[in-house]
Protein backbone atom coordinates (compact mmCIF):
# COMPACT_ATOMS: atom_id res chain seq x y z
CA UNK A 1 0.00 0.00 0.00
CA UNK A 2 1.28 3.55 -0.83
CA UNK A 3 1.66 5.74 2.15
CA UNK A 4 1.80 9.14 1.36
CA UNK A 5 0.97 12.45 4.03
CA UNK A 6 0.47 16.29 3.32
CA UNK A 7 3.00 18.12 1.84
CA UNK A 8 2.64 20.23 4.40
CA UNK A 9 2.43 19.50 7.95
CA UNK A 10 1.52 22.84 10.71
CA UNK A 11 1.63 21.14 13.47
CA UNK A 12 -0.66 23.41 15.62
CA UNK A 13 -3.50 22.28 13.46
CA UNK A 14 -3.56 18.78 14.65
CA UNK A 15 -4.26 17.51 18.01
CA UNK A 16 -1.24 15.54 20.09
CA UNK A 17 -1.84 12.09 19.95
CA UNK A 18 -1.89 10.63 23.56
CA UNK A 19 0.05 7.60 23.76
CA UNK A 20 -0.34 7.37 27.77
CA UNK A 21 2.44 7.11 30.35
CA UNK A 22 2.86 11.10 29.62
CA UNK A 23 4.04 10.49 25.82
CA UNK A 24 1.51 12.05 23.15
CA UNK A 25 3.02 12.51 19.39
CA UNK A 26 2.05 14.01 15.81
CA UNK A 27 3.22 13.15 12.60
CA UNK A 28 5.37 15.13 10.41
CA UNK A 29 5.64 13.49 7.32
CA UNK A 30 5.96 10.28 5.82
CA UNK A 31 5.76 7.76 2.69
CA UNK A 32 6.57 4.35 2.40
CA UNK A 33 10.51 5.09 2.67
CA UNK A 34 10.62 7.62 5.38
CA UNK A 35 8.65 8.90 8.41
CA UNK A 36 9.19 11.85 10.92
CA UNK A 37 7.21 12.33 14.29
CA UNK A 38 7.16 14.61 16.70
CA UNK A 39 7.36 13.17 20.26
CA UNK A 40 6.57 15.01 23.16
CA UNK A 41 7.76 13.63 26.95
CA UNK A 42 7.11 14.84 30.66
CA UNK A 43 9.40 14.29 32.86
CA UNK A 44 9.89 10.89 34.01
CA UNK A 45 8.06 9.14 31.02
CA UNK A 46 9.24 6.13 28.96
CA UNK A 47 9.76 4.89 25.93
CA UNK A 48 10.68 1.60 27.50
CA UNK A 49 12.86 -1.07 25.94
CA UNK A 50 12.12 -2.23 22.52
CA UNK A 51 13.68 -3.30 18.93
CA UNK A 52 12.09 -2.87 15.14
CA UNK A 53 13.76 -3.27 11.89
CA UNK A 54 13.53 0.08 11.77
CA UNK A 55 17.05 2.21 11.29
CA UNK A 56 15.87 5.78 13.54
CA UNK A 57 17.49 8.80 13.93
CA UNK A 58 16.43 11.07 16.84
CA UNK A 59 17.04 15.14 17.60
CA UNK A 60 16.53 16.44 20.60
CA UNK A 61 14.31 19.38 20.13
CA UNK A 62 14.11 20.04 23.78
CA UNK A 63 14.66 19.19 27.50
CA UNK A 64 16.92 15.81 28.47
CA UNK A 65 17.36 12.25 27.99
CA UNK A 66 18.84 9.39 29.21
CA UNK A 67 18.87 6.71 26.07
CA UNK A 68 20.26 3.85 26.23
CA UNK A 69 21.12 1.74 23.28
CA UNK A 70 22.25 -1.70 23.06
CA UNK A 71 23.63 -1.68 26.65
CA UNK A 72 25.02 1.77 26.31
CA UNK A 73 23.57 4.52 28.44
CA UNK A 74 23.83 8.45 27.66
CA UNK A 75 22.41 11.59 28.22
CA UNK A 76 20.85 13.45 25.12
CA UNK A 77 20.15 17.34 25.64
CA UNK A 78 18.58 19.63 23.27
CA UNK A 79 20.78 19.58 20.28
CA UNK A 80 22.04 16.51 20.68
CA UNK A 81 21.27 13.91 17.73
CA UNK A 82 20.64 9.91 18.20
CA UNK A 83 21.02 7.15 15.52
CA UNK A 84 20.03 3.85 16.01
CA UNK A 85 20.67 0.78 13.92
CA UNK A 86 17.95 -1.89 12.84
CA UNK A 87 17.21 -4.29 15.53
CA UNK A 88 19.39 -2.82 18.50
CA UNK A 89 17.26 -2.80 21.70
CA UNK A 90 17.28 0.75 22.93
CA UNK A 91 14.95 3.09 25.13
CA UNK A 92 15.11 6.35 26.34
CA UNK A 93 13.82 8.13 29.73
CA UNK A 94 12.95 11.97 30.24
CA UNK A 95 14.82 13.46 32.67
CA UNK A 96 13.44 16.97 31.80
CA UNK A 97 10.52 17.85 30.25
CA UNK A 98 10.83 17.76 26.30
CA UNK A 99 10.52 17.17 22.87
CA UNK A 100 12.14 14.18 20.48
CA UNK A 101 12.06 14.12 16.55
CA UNK A 102 12.16 10.92 15.54
CA UNK A 103 12.84 9.86 12.04
CA UNK A 104 12.57 5.86 10.54
CA UNK A 105 12.97 4.19 7.10
CA UNK A 106 11.11 2.47 6.10
CA UNK A 107 7.98 3.94 7.59
CA UNK A 108 6.65 2.79 10.53
CA UNK A 109 3.32 0.99 9.70
CA UNK A 110 2.45 -0.10 13.31
CA UNK A 111 2.09 3.38 14.06
CA UNK A 112 -0.24 4.28 11.12
CA UNK A 113 -2.19 1.47 10.91
CA UNK A 114 -3.17 1.41 15.03
CA UNK A 115 -3.38 -2.64 14.87
CA UNK A 116 0.29 -2.39 16.78
CA UNK A 117 1.28 -1.92 20.78
CA UNK A 118 3.48 1.04 20.66
CA UNK A 119 6.83 1.29 22.88
CA UNK A 120 4.86 3.44 25.46
CA UNK A 121 2.70 0.86 26.06
CA UNK A 122 -0.65 1.73 24.59
CA UNK A 123 -2.55 1.15 21.35
CA UNK A 124 -0.91 3.15 18.30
Amino acid sequence: MKRLSEKYIHTKEIDWKELGGGVSRKFLGYDNQIMMVRVKFEKGALGAPHQHFHTQATFCASGKFEFEIDGEKKIVEAGDGVYIEPNLWHSAVCLEAGELIDTFSPVREDFLSGDGVSYFGDKN
